[in-house]
């Protein structure tokens, strides 16, 4: 468990699906900019922030070629960076191809599983959520084509105009990868990272889960002093959580 105190006055930031570039660069721009305002507004006082996945709808990293676009995106997070603010990224279904850029390019970690932390003495579980549990099983099974060498090794070879283009159309069409039908609440005891924090809660005892994916804002008791949070989306939400040190709080910005 990866250990993190905050200076007095430092606050840790929680935001994840994006999915910048979804449905059209265009349209994505509008929220591509609210998004880059609140991460000027949360500057002064962040000391960490948790990115949890899916921030663009398509990334491939090829060996010498990113996705065009997210100048803005990309830019602030630099800017965040070197400003000395320790920002953590964890991919979700949509970016599972980052290979290096974040961690060179903008000195971000990031991870592909979900990781543990005691913040102030508080303990996290934290994670995108894909995969995760019971159900989602189309996904899971998607997935392993998806991180498959043999399919990945294929894909890079594609033209870059090629395989994004088909990416795209791929995850704006198909809603097992666009995760529309994600954002259907399922009830407390129907929910499936709910039903699989309550596993791990069997095991090993954390005060909060967050995870993304879902697309809802939720925040729901475990028991046992724990609860599992949901982060929304900036598609239609514009929901973030926010821990001062000693409590968490789901947010909504305007």
């Amino acid at each position: 468990m990866t250990n993190i105190e905050l200076p007095a006055g430092k606050k840790v930031y929680f935001a994840s699906d994006n999915h910048l570039g979804a449905p059209t660069m265009k349209e994505s721009r509008l929220r591509e900019v609210k998004f880059v305002r609140w991460l000027d507004t949360i500057k002064s006082d962040a000391g960490t922030i948790f990115l949890m996945g899916d921030l663009f709808d398509f990334w491939f990293e090829y060996k010498t070629v990113i996705p065009k676009g997210f100048t803005r995106t990309l830019g602030k997070l630099a800017e965040l960076s070197d400003a000395g603010i320790s920002i953590h990224y964890f991919v979700g279904n949509h970016d599972l191809w980052m290979n290096g850029y974040f961690e060179e390019e903008l000195n971000i970690p990031v991870y592909h599983k979900p990781q543990q932390y005691s913040i102030n003495g508080t303990s996290f579980f934290i994670g995108h959520g894909d995969g995760l549990g019971p159900d989602d099983k189309g996904f899971k099974r998607m997935k392993k084509v998806f991180t498959n060498p043999v399919a990945k090794w294929f894909f890079k070879w594609l033209h870059p105009d090629i395989g994004v283009r088909l990416a795209k159309h791929l995850s704006v069409s198909n809603k097992l990868i666009s995760g529309d039908d994600d954002a259907k609440f399922l009830g407390n005891d129907n929910e499936w990272l709910v039903q699989y924090a309550k596993r791990k809660l069997e095991t090993k005892h954390y005060d909060h889960f967050i995870f993304g994916h879902r697309h809802l804002p939720l925040e729901i008791d475990l028991g046992e002093n724990s609860k599992y949070t949901n982060l929304g989306d900036w598609i239609n939400f514009y929901t973030y959580a926010e821990f001062d040190g000693v409590h968490l709080s789901l947010k909504e910005f305007n």
